[in-house]
């Protein structure tokens, strides 16, 4: 019985060390002393914390804390802890998805469970969700059959810039594009408008998404009515029935995005223009076509068809 002390003594010394951490990481937001009321800790003792020097793991923790912060921040402030170690694993940090989540609710980081308001409670009309009928068949046979939409997030010194892509599933292609500084249905649909417009189908195409608010507004299901368009939606929270999307989101990412540090919007647009429209649609090689590019793969398509 003598050691029960010395635990209460170390779990109060941990739960002090975390408000201290709670405090450290949000300093900037709110006032210490303030903090420190709330939390009622002493503002010397935070002060006197902040002098001790950290161990190792506390000092990889702190590192880790800003790593992902910053992929956090770079998804748009909607990434879970899952989502979230995938990116760190991407960029060369070993993790563990438990640790990540430890972090996370250390620094108040939380996940964005949908991109729409709870319509019971706010009123308004209720969300419109369409079946998966993709069903993760994302090898077809020729083109404007299947689409696949989504959209990704682009950090700059400026603000956020949010593209929506429209890729064909045949040759991989991006069909249509649009960048806005805001995450509206208006920046879904002018992709999808320009998708319409560049490929003229003559067959209804199924468009696969995901059910962000976005694509289940009325704006979205009335457009794809007007225009002979299949609505699709992968199952909420799982991004593997968007694969092709998600792919190429991650190669831009990968290729052009996370090598550039963009001071505003227009730049960021300008890059990204030059890498869908200058290299990705007609050289970038993929795998899927045999090794050709989008825009090469559908030209020896149409060839064998002798309709060029």
């Amino acid at each position: 019985g003598a050691r029960h002390p010395k635990k209460g003594r170390r779990v109060l010394c941990q739960a002090v060390r975390v408000k201290y951490a709670f405090i450290q990481a949000h300093q900037v937001q709110w006032p210490i002393r303030r903090m420190c009321k709330v939390l009622q800790v002493h503002p010397s003792g935070y002060y006197a914390w902040q002098t001790q020097p950290l161990s190792a793991r506390a000092q990889d923790d702190a590192h880790m804390q800003g790593l992902i912060k910053q992929c956090w921040l770079e998804s748009g402030a909607v990434y879970g802890y899952r989502k979230i170690t995938r990116d760190l694993r991407e960029l060369g940090e070993p993790c563990g998805k438990h640790r990540v989540a430890r972090l996370m609710r250390q620094s108040g980081l939380k996940s964005l469970t949908g991109y729409g308001r709870r319509p019971g409670h706010h009123g308004g009309r209720v969300a419109q969700v369409s079946p998966n009928h993709l069903q993760r068949q994302f090898d077809v046979t020729e083109p404007n059959k299947v689409w696949v939409t989504d959209i990704t997030y682009i950090r700059t010194h400026e603000g956020w810039l949010f593209l929506a892509a429209v890729l064909d599933l045949f040759s991989r292609q991006v069909v249509g594009w649009s960048m806005s500084p805001r995450m509206t249905t208006d920046l879904v649909l002018n992709a999808l408008l320009m998708a319409v417009w560049k490929r003229k189908p003559t067959a209804e195409v199924l468009v696969h998404s995901d059910q962000g608010s976005q694509f289940s507004s009325e704006d979205w299901q009335s457009f794809l009515r007007t225009h002979r368009l299949k609505g699709s939606m992968s199952r909420r929270g799982n991004c593997h029935d968007n694969a092709v999307a998600e792919s190429f989101f991650q190669l831009l990412k990968r290729e052009r995005i996370k090598r550039k540090i963009y001071p505003n919007r227009e730049e960021a647009r300008s890059d990204v223009f030059d890498y869908i429209e200058m290299f990705y649609n007609p050289k970038r090689r993929h795998s899927h076509a045999g090794g050709l590019s989008p825009v090469e793969y559908e030209k020896q398509y149409f060839n064998r068809l002798g309709t060029v």
